[in-house]
């Protein structure tokens, strides 16, 4: 049962300490689940990872395109909206820019369930992602929990 971010590439001083990594990962293995980091450079690799994540054992993507948020509008045409498309699991974007979070993937067929913008602190956006797919996790276990006979 995993949580997978997808990160794309970010300027000087939008870097993912090791220390913070390390916390994210604890989190969600404090709530019985591994958090796996995906980084890439290039929009064509974002596409191939974010297909990656169709995995069966993957219930959460957490979707940071970093800055290739402009090159995903320029270039509809490149997979992006058919990978998304694809998931089955939910996903909720990341953003560390209020312009690019509001623009990036605006006309995906497949809407996020949370878009999550913290200007100039990437960390802090990850941490809150986080907890968003904990808590629908959490709350999806606890339902079928509940529907089914003891």
């Amino acid at each position: 049962m995993s949580i997978v971010i997808v990160r794309g590439p970010h300027g000087s001083g939008h870097s993912l300490p090791a220390d913070q990594l390390s916390n994210l990962k604890q989190q969600a293995s404090e709530a019985g689940r591994t958090l796996e980091l995906r980084t890439c450079g290039a929009l064509r690799d974002f596409i191939a990872l974010v297909g990656s994540a169709r995995s069966e054992v993957t219930e959460f993507v957490l979707l940071d395109p970093g800055s290739l948020a402009p090159e995903m509008r320029a270039h509809p045409e490149a997979g992006l909206s058919e990978a998304i498309d694809d998931l089955r699991a939910p996903y909720i974007d990341v953003h560390d820019e209020f312009g690019d979070g509001l623009k990036c993937c605006a006309g995906l067929h497949k809407a996020p369930l949370a878009t999550v913008i913290i200007n100039g602190n990437i960390g802090s956006g990850y941490r809150i992602g986080l907890r968003l797919a904990l808590r629908r996790l959490n709350g999806a276990a606890g339902s079928r929990a509940q529907r089914e006979p003891q």
